[in-house]
């Protein structure tokens, strides 16, 4: 049962319980489209006619479309009902510490256009940067563009709209949504790379992980982020502070730096620049390599790679195992270019996890996110989607 926090409590009025079956009803269209207004009202026991004016009001917004007619139960044929395919709605960016990825997307979370290039530190080239793209993606989508939504792979404070601190690239305590939302003219809105991932998965990830009420997603490129679903939600923690499980001490002397500087954290283990490092040194070789060409040479069958992705596993499981005895969720996600080599890593990964879970203490189901190699673009688009399907408070 949860308390109720009397500090942001609301009564609830008329104009609330319209803004909650108006979500009610476009969940229904989204979740079991096609469908008619009619098994709309008998499934959630809405009035035919409170369903019929929701409907047209999300058809004014272009939220949704007909489709056409279905099959007679004895009656007139239904008019079904689906999330409207055609148009952008929402601009995404994904900012990481090597490129910056900057899409569009329909309201089904379909990709519809993306632009990609090297990502840069200082913060006033990258509004300039992106300012440019975007203006151009909007203008292209003028009437259906709701937001961007920016996934950064650091601390970040979202509802200050501010960037706490982005390690990678030296950012602290920076305006980002008011300096982006003045050059573009669009709402914006921001989040860690994990809680905007995790956000994608709830939201667009497999029934096993949507329907999902607790969960942890954790998320390994350069570094190593958690972002955590209690109840249905992304949990963030003061000042969004929550997840920063990359952090944590799992061993001594690791060999590379995290990116907080100290060489015991869970992120000097297990993160792609740990691997990238051991294939370096099993390898013998000095040429720069990125985390996803050892994740290549794997495949291919180079052993040092395989080797190092195992090691890489191994650490990254003993960091799950923590997570699990300590907040006992119900599925760990895996996301990030290493789910591309998950065939060779999930036995490294799961042995630390299977001794470390007590007798009779539940475990988690442990899998790859479904959602491609870059889940914190479909994370950043999440952030302006979400808003779309999220019940409120307010009409």
């Amino acid at each position: 049962m949860r308390r109720i926090d009397l500090r942001k409590a609301q009564a609830a009025r008329a104009a609330t319980i319209r803004g909650i079956n108006r979500q009610i009803v476009l969940n229904y269209i989204r979740d079991r489209e096609p469908i008619s207004r009619a098994e709309i009202a008998r499934e959630t026991a809405l009035q035919r006619s409170t369903v019929s004016t929701i409907v047209e009001e999300l058809k004014a917004e272009g939220l949704i479309e007909e489709i056409g007619t279905g099959k007679s139960t004895g009656g007139r044929r239904p008019m079904l009902l689906r999330l409207r395919a055609a148009g952008a709605m929402a601009i995404g960016v994904d900012v990481t510490p090597s490129h910056t990825t900057i899409a569009t997307c329909d309201l089904a979370g379909r990709i519809i256009e993306r632009e990609q290039f090297a990502s840069v530190k200082d913060p006033k080239e990258f509004v300039k940067k992106i300012s440019a793209i975007v203006r151009q993606m909007h203008a292209r989508n003028s009437s259906t563009i709701s937001g961007i939504g920016i996934s950064l792979p650091g601390l970040v404070d979202p509802d200050a709209g501010r960037a706490i601190y982005i390690p990678h690239f030296n950012w602290r305590d920076w305006p980002v949504v008011v300096e982006v939302s003045a050059v573009t003219s669009l709402p914006v809105i921001i989040d860690n790379d994990a809680n905007a991932a995790a956000l994608a998965e709830l939201w667009f990830g497999r029934p096993e992980v949507s329907n999902a009420r607790d969960f942890i997603l954790v998320f390994v490129g350069e570094g190593v982020g958690t972002g955590i679903v209690f109840d249905g939600q992304i949990y963030r923690g003061e000042r969004g502070a929550a997840g920063e499980f990359g952090h944590m001490i799992i061993g001594q002397r690791g060999l590379i730096a995290c990116s907080c500087g100290n060489f015991d954290c869970w992120e000097a283990f297990a993160s792609g620049r740990a691997a990238v490092e051991r294939y370096r040194r099993a390898s013998g070789k000095d040429a720069p390599f990125s985390f996803d060409e050892v994740i290549e040479f794997a495949l291919r069958g180079d052993q040092a790679a395989i080797a190092a992705l195992t090691e890489t596993a191994h650490y990254l499981g003993i960091g799950i195992s923590n997570l699990i005895v300590g907040l006992s969720p119900a599925v760990v996600i895996v996301g990030g270019s290493i789910v591309r080599a998950w065939p060779l890593i999930a036995e490294a990964l799961e042995e630390p996890v299977k001794r470390s879970i007590r007798r009779g203490l539940p475990s988690s189901h442990i899998m790859p996110s479904t959602l491609g190699d870059q889940p914190t673009l479909m994370g950043a688009l999440s952030l302006v989607l979400a808003r779309k399907f999220a019940l409120t408070t307010a009409a």
